[in-house]
């Protein structure tokens, strides 16, 4: 008989953020974000255009257009990252993230990390980089826990 490995708490929450990163709009980066307290999924988030409005896919990457290097000109950009959007769609739902980890396919930008101290997360998992590290010493400053994971596998293991 096949030995089933089941995968750790944090390993579990980082493959939700990969599949929910899949419902990016981006061109360039597919960033899935999951709220998690107490092993309870409180929100997601994926980047992307503003709900209900034209994105990328359709209309074509003005940042890419311009050659704007990643990590800078945030302004440029009709998306929303991942982080945004987990923040968001928390609050349309009442749900506090406070004391909750943040799992996601990349680490913030200096702009999401600002967000994420003031939601009041007490800790962030990811396996991806993204071309910004000056959230490193603000987290550390928060008191964010920070912790870089493996990439989780992409398969999904089935027992029929």
């Amino acid at each position: 008989m096949n030995k089933i490995t089941r995968p750790d708490v944090d390993e579990y929450f980082l493959k939700i953020a990969s599949v929910v990163a899949e419902r990016s709009t981006c061109r360039r980066h597919h960033v899935g974000a999951v709220a998690v307290r107490n092993k309870h999924i409180l929100a997601t988030g994926y980047n992307g255009a503003a709900a209900g409005l034209s994105d990328c896919l359709e209309l074509g990457c003005l940042r890419d257009e311009m050659n704007i290097p990643s990590g800078t000109r945030h302004e440029v950009c009709r998306g929303i990252h991942a982080e945004q959007n987990v923040i968001i769609q928390a609050s349309l739902h009442g749900v506090s993230l406070e004391d909750a980890t943040v799992y996601a396919t990349h680490t913030p930008c200096i702009l999401c990390a600002k967000m994420l101290v003031n939601a009041r997360i007490k800790r962030f998992v990811t396996f991806g980089k993204y071309a910004d590290d000056s959230f490193v010493e603000l987290f550390k400053e928060a008191g964010i826990e920070f912790e870089v994971r493996q990439r989780p596998p992409s398969n999904i293991t089935y027992l029929d």
